[in-house]
């Protein structure tokens, strides 16, 4: 039977941690680990995953991005957004801490599978890493308990006033994100409504939830908002 390799690519903001997340991994057979990889280069890896062919006849299951960080910054949310962008490749974060407003965030982005630093074995990092292949998801049981709390709370506190089929969050949901590109190329709402099949109700309902929840002024402020955090 030939091996199932999960490609992964290391990005840490120091040298220590990296060689660190390495260590861990380098004697794994099951998983190859590549260095500066190009958005081409991880896209070509990714399609060769979906076509089940791997490097040495093995089994490849998809491109996995290891995120070691300390703390959640604006440095770490751009490169997270970075990585998650386009789905080319799944991210595992292992962080030292992450307050409740950031495991949210973190989720929003596409993150799925999250250690902490302290438990982070050799043989926890595989599972993580191998589960981030299968586009499943890894948290740790105290994680999973705060996600379910907030998402529960979210739902409750929105369920009133949220369009028909949208589903809130604290970032942006991938149609927001479409209507605000195109309220940034200056198109009214009808004829954002044209572009998107939406109705303009619909549109105008988008834009409402989006403005009312990030408590954002107007259009151009939103389009500001989703400029600046790298949404658009």
């Amino acid at each position: 039977m030939p091996d199932t390799r999960v490609t992964v690519t290391v990005h840490a903001s120091d040298p220590l941690s990296r060689a660190g997340v390495v260590s861990h991994l380098q004697h794994q057979p099951a998983v190859e680990i590549v260095q500066n990889q190009t958005a081409t280069a991880v896209r070509e890896r990714t399609e060769q995953a979906e076509r089940g062919r791997g490097k040495d006849g093995g089994e490849a299951v998809g491109t996995v991005a290891i995120m070691p960080i300390d703390r959640f910054d604006e440095i770490t949310a751009a490169e997270l957004r970075r990585l998650v962008r386009g789905g080319e490749q799944r991210v595992v974060l292992i962080a030292r801490d992450l307050r409740e407003p950031e495991l949210m965030t973190v989720v929003e982005y596409g993150v799925r599978a999250i250690l902490w630093r302290h438990q982070t074995t050799p043989q926890r990092l595989l599972r993580a890493v191998q589960s981030a292949a299968r586009g499943e998801g890894d948290l740790p049981p105290d994680l999973i308990s705060t996600l379910l709390t907030q998402v529960g709370q979210l739902r409750r506190s929105v369920t009133t006033s949220a369009p028909v089929g949208f589903v809130p969050t604290l970032g942006m949901a991938p149609r927001e994100v479409d209507v605000l590109r195109l309220v940034a190329e200056g198109l009214d709402t009808r004829q954002i409504s044209e572009k998107l099949a939406y109705s303009e109700r619909t549109v105008k309902n988008v834009l409402h939830a989006v403005m009312t929840r990030l408590q954002l002024h107007n259009r151009a402020h939103a389009v500001a908002y989703a400029l600046r955090e790298g949404y658009i």
